[in-house]
């Protein structure tokens, strides 16, 4: 149909769009969570490898699983 425009609006968030966001959180969470462990657990070499000290993976293996460095 020409020059028919629709009226039909989008909310400005869906329950869709909230469940989503609701179940993703804690799944970065726990993503985060593994993360830091596994980087706890690298040698010493490995860190070195990488440039980092075992102090600096200590400090982020302290962080809590919700501080998330995306979100800031």
């Amino acid at each position: 149909m020409k020059g028919h425009v629709s009226s039909i609006q989008q909310p400005a968030f869906s329950l869709n769009h909230l469940w989503h966001a609701a179940l993703q959180r804690p799944v970065r969470w726990l993503e985060l969570y593994r993360q830091r462990r596994e980087l706890a657990a690298l040698s010493d070499a490995t860190l070195h490898d990488l440039g980092l000290s075992r102090a600096d993976v200590q400090q982020e293996a302290e962080r809590p699983f919700w501080d998330d460095p995306l979100r800031k």
